[in-house]
């Protein structure tokens, strides 16, 4: 069945990881390879085998997938890390060989609430209503949304795009075969398979991996995308698009569980607010996202960020 028209501000992409899921030491070897900036055709040159220890489609996708994740960015053709990607990623950072479960979930939060670069990723999580789904279904769905939104891609495209989100999210018993080695966004173990036939769901529930400092971060990014009002009500941190609860499939109790903890966890920047059935957030001073990240990391430093 064909769902309503769902318009997208951004175009949408579907391509650019060259096959390749997101893998465990990429992220470190793009950082390296980088430094503070350098030439995107970096990662297209012959010398990239050399350099990054992959082949060169291997290469584009390390690429694709450092800008994907949000800790590059990439202007007039030349690469830089962000402040975040700094912050993590430098070899004095927070957790520069992506060995805390926070890294992951921070990876997961820019793919997953964002479309610009991985349309299919945003939209199963924030608009796939169905609890259990087949790539099949997901084409069908994502088919219509590039019709709405008069873009190009063709059923073929989209379905190697789904191939490799599922290849990215889904843990596989094979896991110690090379081509499945080391899928990073799998150990959030997000997506399981549900039953015989290619069917897949969503695990919803508390994620006790996932640290408030983590969650703040991602709440605070959904904000200053939101508008810039001082106030955000619980269904919209809940359900709303690209949202936190949507995005890292949160139920309701355990998003409220993590918001009633934000006051002391900002120090009274962001404050819970529960009367007369109103139950929203309000910001009351500046919230300062990177030093509140560190709280998230057992050896905060973030003297990479400076």
């Amino acid at each position: 069945m064909r769902r309503g028209t769902v318009k997208f501000d951004s175009r949408g992409q579907f391509a650019g990881h060259e096959t390749f899921p997101l893998r465990l030491l990429w992220l470190k070897k793009a950082f390296d390879a980088v430094g503070e900036r350098t030439d995107a055709r970096t990662f297209q040159e012959q010398e990239a085998i050399a350099r990054f220890g992959v082949g060169r489609n291997m290469a584009a996708s390390m690429r694709y997938w450092a800008l994907a994740t949000g800790f590059f960015d990439e202007l007039d053709r030349v690469i830089s890390p962000t402040p975040l990607g700094r912050a993590i990623l430098a070899d004095d950072g927070l957790d520069p060989y992506l060995e805390q479960a926070a890294t992951i979930w921070l990876a997961h939060w820019r793919v997953a609430s964002t479309p610009d670069m991985t349309t299919t990723a945003y939209y199963a999580f924030n608009h796939l209503s169905a609890i259990e789904f087949d790539p099949a279904m997901l084409v069908e769905e994502l088919f219509a949304l590039v019709e709405d939104n008069g873009w190009r891609a063709t059923r073929g495209t989209l379905k190697r795009d789904i191939e490799v989100f599922l290849r990215s999210y889904v843990r596989r018993g094979d896991s110690l075969n090379e081509d499945a080695a080391e899928p990073l966004l799998a150990e959030l173990a997000i997506i399981r398979e549900a039953r015989l036939g290619g069917w897949y769901e969503f695990v919803r529930g508390p994620k006790p991996s996932l640290h408030d400092a983590i969650f703040a971060y991602a709440l605070g990014d959904y904000w200053d995308r939101s508008g810039g009002s001082t106030t955000l009500t619980a269904e919209q941190i809940c359900y709303a698009p690209g949202s936190p609860g949507r995005v890292f499939k949160l139920d309701e109790d355990s998003v409220i569980t993590r918001l009633m903890r934000l006051d002391d966890l900002t120090d009274g920047a962001w404050q819970w607010v529960d009367t007369a059935g109103l139950r929203q957030i309000q910001k009351t001073t500046a919230f300062d996202a990177m030093t509140t990240l560190g709280l998230a990391y057992p050896r905060s430093n973030l003297r990479a960020a400076a």
